[in-house]
This record gives structure tokens, sequence and C-alpha cells, in this order.
């Protein structure tokens, strides 16, 4: 028997590194979305984009393409906690603190997807995972402690953005354990994700219709070509591979996606808008690495 941990297998380590390069690039993008049009109104287009490209890619694999009554209600309810509830909370946090925060603070992930995978699934996490998620966990704080400093607002904006933020967290972790259940692997992923975002979409649209008004469009083409990335790439294609990641490595271990991508987009900062390191943010992401790969090495312990 193979004693390598799935988890360090090139099946999981390639689409983990897509995911992470490909999240850590789209705090970028929703920053550039914020300038006219009202992110709930952004949130909506972007997941309607993805649901078409996502039912599209479900045809060419001739995947069936509808649910029953019992598939639809599982959209609906992974659609209102991943593409409505999570994706308006990240765009308003960024409303109230720098993108760099709103990434940080969403690298907590990890600790509600692995509280609620051992209630809800009876996932354990060993001691080596939990090693490796202390040690992440403290460059998660180096990390804060340095784009907190950076921050141009005060306290109270910062809190307000912040708790934003940590409702947004909530709101995907519940979203990753339901894509870990066994409804969720009764139907093809393709088609349950399109219908999720399209659900997600129009709900979306409902609530931008009675908060902000009706439907707002900015014709820029760095907000449109923005709006494809974001549905296509950063939705469609890269949430499929996420939670085949849940499927396969659990929710836990899926979660250190976001204990990395503040990092990524952090370098990807430097290079497009000339973020510079500290010793503080350099040490931050040194233990953020160092915490992946002892966690990513834990095996699955036994129940």
């Amino acid at each position: 028997m193979d004693a390598t941990p799935r988890s360090t297998r090139l099946s999981v380590l390639i689409p983990f590194a897509v995911v992470t390069l490909i999240w850590g690039s789209t705090w970028l993008v929703i920053k550039d979305q914020l300038a006219v049009v009202p992110p709930s109104w952004s949130v909506c287009y972007r997941f309607a984009v993805g649901g078409v490209a996502m039912l599209a890619w479900a045809a060419v694999r001739r995947d069936r393409l509808t649910l029953d009554l019992r598939g639809l209600l599982f959209a609906a309810g992974l659609g209102l906690a991943q593409f409505v509830f999570n994706f308006n909370f990240v765009y308003r946090a960024e409303q109230h603190i720098t993108s760099g925060v709103v990434a940080v603070v969403y690298a907590l992930l990890l600790v509600p997807n692995a509280l609620l995978a051992r209630v809800f699934l009876g996932q354990l996490m060993g001691r080596q995972l939990l090693i490796g998620s202390a040690v992440a966990m403290a460059g998660v704080a180096l990390l804060f402690v340095h784009e907190a400093r950076l921050s141009p607002v005060g306290p109270h904006e910062a809190l307000i953005g912040i708790g934003i933020a940590l409702a947004g967290v909530l709101s995907a972790s519940i979203a990753n354990v339901m894509q870990a259940t066994r409804i969720a692997r009764n139907y093809p992923m393709s088609t349950m994700l399109g219908w999720a975002m399209l659900i997600g979409s129009a709900l979306d649209a409902a609530f931008a219709f009675v908060t902000v008004g009706g439907p707002v469009i900015e014709t820029r083409g760095g907000y449109i070509a923005g709006l494809a990335y974001l549905g296509v790439i950063g939705s469609a294609i890269t949430f499929s591979i996420y939670f085949r990641l849940i499927r396969t490595i659990g929710p836990a271990k899926a979660a250190y996606t976001s204990v990395l991508i503040p990092v990524i987009a952090m370098l990807l900062s430097t290079v497009f808008e000339g973020y510079r390191w500290s010793l503080l943010a350099g040490a931050g992401a040194g233990l953020v690495m160092a915490g992946l790969v002892i966690a990513l090495k834990a095996r699955r312990p036994n129940r």
C-alpha cells in the first residue's frame, strides 16, 4: 500500500497550485470592479457569466443538465452561501479595508472548515495537521499586523471591514462543507455548480435591486475584461477545481489555498502595484509556507 499522503501527490498539488494562483490574482481584479458598479450588481454579473460557462462545459462533457427537486434545493443552498452571502461580504469588505487585509482575513477559512468538517463529516485533524495549522496561523497573524499597519482607514472602519469579511469566511466555509457531503456527490459537479451560480446570480440581482436600485453597468474595457476573467476563470474553472479538491483531501486541507492566497496576492501586487515587502511580511509568508508543507504531508487520522 502506498503510504504517501494523497495531498502530496501531483494529482492534488497541481490543481492546488492552479486554484491558489488564480484566486491570488482575483483580489486585484475585484478592487478594479468597485469604481462605478455597486458591489451587488458586480457579484450578480460575475456569477451569471460563471453559471452560463459552467453549464456550457457540462453540455460539452455531456453531463445531465437538469437537477431533480432535491438537487435544485441543494444548489440553491450552495448558491446562497457561496455566491450570495460570501461574495457580497467580500466586495463590501473591500469598501472599508484594503484587499490585502481582506485576503488575510480569508486565510482564517482553515479554522471553520476544520471545525465544520469535524462536526458534520466526522473528519478528524491529526497532530501533524494541527501543528501545520498553528504554524500557518502564526504566519497569517504576522501578515495581518503588516497589512493593518499599512491600512489608511481608522480603527472604526477597519473593525467594520474585518467583521464583514469574517461573515464571508463563515459563509464560504458552510459552502465548502456542503460540497463534501454525499448529496453533492450524487450530481455532476459542473451541473450542480452551474445551477448554484445561476440561482445565486438571480438572488444577487434581487438583493441588488432592493438595496441599490436597477442594474448599473460600466462599459469600460477593463471592467468588462475583469468581469469575464472573474466569471469564467475565477469562478467557473476555479470553483470546479477547488470543490473537487475538497472531495479529495477534505475541507481542512483544501482551505490551505486560502492561507497561501494572501502571499500570492502580495507577490502579484509587488509586480503590478509596486508593493514593498517588510521583514514582518516576509516572516509571515515564510511561516505560511512552512505550515502548508507540514499540513499537506499529514496523513488522515483514523476515526
